[in-house]
Order: structure tokens, then C-alpha cells, then sequence
């Protein structure tokens, strides 16, 4: 039976179906990774180097783009269907009368495969807040929390300092709780030292130093010279890369890797529609920008990447969010915009995103339309060669285009 709320944040329900399967102490290693933007990226760049080390690493993230399956990874490869449905099976066997949500039941499952698998370690992205979300049921070795920024308003708060205290709530006491927010809200070192955590900050106790070809990670004594620039794109993936070399470091005793392994893994970590190009003219660039804080930094790289044309944005948002901060950071990047409605229970039609991009100040000469796939067609229409694409705003939007083209 699912909850009859989509979202009911709690852990009382997890820990009871957890501890009725024997799940509530793994015998795996984990790394749980919160934080506003971040945590896709630093869950893969943790996975990928483990990966390249030779352990057996499984990796939990979501949302996903096209397929449920992406969630759930074992050794770099996704679930299967019938792995994924006997872990249902198995959930619904063992939680009795108690109601789950569709992210506790897919939480739960992807526990159950990683014990079935026997991995060696497992990194865990955090869904929505931190405190109460279901990844958050079981201790992890280590935590981290990657930036803190305005979203998910309704549930966790409207102040960095109310989101940051819900972040910061996988801290485990005697634990590494590192945080690569260079600008951290205060209350992440005040959770850490409520609970006996031990904190790790970037700027203060681990460092990075950038060249125009390779960069350096130092943590004491400890350093780390002539890294490759990670092939995530964008400068704040330094940090994300940085609080993984921390986590790392701290388990450095049980799981070991050497130079080569955090070389390998910074070259292989990629994620499907994260600010992913698609190779031929005009350049189509896709990135899951959904909240404040993303929009910046993806202007920031549409502003470094050299386009000698005009920048075009395919742009479908969920009506919940601060759709006028998301486009504001983008006014001066692009364009023409092309608004479409979401047709999901969130959705914003392209009337509401057309509303809120003249409440940012710009201009929109371009009907909306209905859906994505007519404003990415529209887009490409009356696109030269010289021009570029950018689809951006919702997972959803994203990957319906994506799917479309068989691009992921």
C-alpha cells in the first residue's frame, strides 16, 4: 500500500520495514550525500573512482531521467527490471500494514539489492531534505553536504539556515561530516558540533589550487598534484570533486586508492543531463537546472562557452518553484525563449512560465507551447548553425526530450 501522501517526510515507517528485513546495519561501508546542487555529481565522481579502485560499489540517486532502473546501480550498471521488482516484492512481503511512499519503497529496494549484492561500499544520494528523508534511515560512514541554497521551499524551509539544519541532519555522531559550501550557512558547523561530529570544510580544512590545465587537493600533509579537470563541466564541480577526495581520504584505511583510480574517475564520471552536449550544429545543450543556485552556475558556463550565435531556451518548470529566480541569472544569456507546458501533477503551463518571465524583466515576442517536444522542435526550426540550444528547467523536461532523440 503507498502512503496516501506523495511526500510524507519521517523515518518511522523506513526503520520499521528495515529492521522486519534485517536491513537496518549493513554489512556495506556508505557515503551519504546531501545538499541543494551537487549531490548527483559528487555521488557519481565517488562512485567512479571506488569503481576504477576495484570495489564493488552500488549507488543510489534520483530523481531519474528516463528510466526508474537509473537509480539503482551495482557495479556501474543499472538494475534490471525483474532485480527491481523482486525487491517489491520483498518490501511489500515485509512491511505489514505499514504504508510507504514511492521513494520509501524505492529506497528500501535499493537497500535490499545492495545486501543481496554484497557490496563492498555504497554511495547514497540524499533525496529532498536530509533529516527525514528515507536515505537517512541507516548510519553512514561518512557525510556530506554539498552546497545549501533556496529550494523545496514547502518542506524544508525558506532560509539557508532552516534548509542548511536539514541537510546537515546525516551527520552522524563521531563521524566525518564534510561540507564544500565554500560560504556554508552557520548552522552546518553548529549541527556538527551538537552532535559529536567531526566537520571537514572546504577553505579551512581542505584545499584546492587551480592551474589553466590541472588542479590540486591538499588536506594537511596530504596532497594530491596534477589532477585532471573533471569532465562534469562547470567550476563549481571542482568543489564537488574536492568533498569526495575528502570522503575518500577519510576512508582511506578500509578502501585505498591510489593516484591513478582519482585520476580515472574524474575522466569517467559523467551524468545524462548535466549540462550534456550533443555533438553537430546548431550545439543543443542540456542541463536539469531546476532552482536558483543551478541557474547561476549553468549562466556562468553558458557565458564561458564560446558561441558565436544566438542562444535559444527550451524552458519547462514545475509550477512550485521560484521560476522567476531561475530565469532571472539567464535574462542577460539568452536570446529567445520558448515556454512549454509540463504535463505532469507539478507542472507549470507555458501561460504561468511566460507570466514569470515577464515578472523577470524580459521580453517574450515567442507563444508558448504545449508541450516540450513542440518547443524544442520550434527551437531548432529557426535556429541557424551558428546558434545554440539550450533545454533546461525540470528533470522532466529534459529527459522527455532526450528519450526523444534516443540520446540517452
Amino acid at each position: 500500500m503507498l502512503h496516501p501522501r506523495t511526500i510524507e517526510l519521517g523515518l518511522e515507517r523506513v526503520h520499521a520495514v528495515l529492521d522486519n528485513m534485517g536491513l537496518r546495519r549493513p554489512a556495506y561501508a556508505a557515503i551519504a550525500i546531501s545538499g541543494t546542487n551537487g549531490k548527483g555529481s559528487t555521488t557519481a565522481l565517488c562512485e567512479t573512482i571506488l569503481h576504477h579502485a576495484g570495489y564493488k560499489v552500488g549507488a543510489y540517486t534520483s530523481p531519474h531521467l528516463i528510466t526508474y532502473n537509473e537509480r539503482v546501480r551495482i557495479d556501474g550498471g543499472a538494475a534490471t527490471d525483474e532485480e527491481l521488482c523482486a525487491a517489491f516484492e520483498r518490501i511489500e512481503a515485509a512491511r505489514g500494514t505499514v504504508p510507504l511512499t514511492y521513494f520509501e519503497f524505492g529506497t528500501l529496494a535499493a537497500f535490499e539489492l545492495f545486501q543481496a549484492a554484497k557490496i563492498d561500499i555504497a554511495v547514497l544520494e540524499v533525496g529532498m531534505g536530509g533529516r527525514l528523508d528515507a536515505v537517512n534511515a541507516i548510519d553512514s560512514d561518512v557525510a556530506i553536504v554539498t552546497s545549501v541554497d533556496i529550494d523545496h521551499t514547502a518542506w524544508l524551509g525558506n532560509t539557508r539556515e532552516a534548509i542548511g539544519r536539514e541537510k546537515a541532519g546525516i551527520f552522524r555522531r563521531a563521524h566525518p561530516a564534510i561540507c564544500a559550501d565554500p560560504n556554508p550557512p552557520r548552522v552546518i558547523a553548529e549541527e556538527a558540533a551538537r552532535i559529536g561530529a567531526g566537520l571537514l570544510q572546504i577553505n579551512r580544512d581542505f584545499t584546492i589550487e587551480r592551474t589553466a590545465t590541472e588542479w590540486s587537493w591538499r588536506f594537511g600533509q596530504r596532497l594530491r598534484a596534477g589532477l585532471p579537470y573533471p569532465a562534469l563541466r562547470g567550476d563549481y564541480q571542482l568543489f564537488n570533486a574536492a568533498a569526495a577526495l575528502m570522503a575518500l581520504e577519510t576512508l582511506a584505511e578500509r578502501f585505498p586508492v591510489t593516484q591513478a583510480d582519482v585520476r580515472g574517475g574524474l575522466l569517467a564520471a559523467v551524468i545524462p543531463g548535466r549540462f550534456q552536449v550533443l555533438p553537430g550544429q546548431p550545439l543543443c545543450v542540456f542541463d536539469v537546472a531546476h532552482n536558483p543556485q543551478a541557474a547561476r552556475s549553468l549562466a556562468a558556463i553558458l557565458k564561458q562557452q564560446c558561441s558565436g550565435g544566438r542562444t535559444l531556451a527550451v524552458i519547462g518548470m514545475l509550477k512550485d518553484k521560484d521560476i522567476v529566480s531561475v530565469v532571472g541569472p539567464l535574462a542577460d544569456v539568452v536570446d529567445r525563449w520558448y515556454p512549454a507546458t509540463l504535463h505532469v501533477p507539478r507542472g507549470a503551463t507555458a501561460a504561468q512560465l511566460i507570466e514569470s518571465l515577464v515578472a523577470a524583466g524580459i521580453k517574450i515576442p515567442t507563444p508558448g507551447f504545449d508541450d516540450v517536444h513542440q518547443a524544442y522542435a520550434a527551437a531548432r526550426r529557426e535556429a541557424s548553425a551558428a546558434d545554440r540550444i539550450v533545454v533546461f528547467g525540470s528533470f522532466h523536461t529534459v529527459g522527455d526530450i532526450l528519450a526523444a532523440l534516443g540520446k540517452v
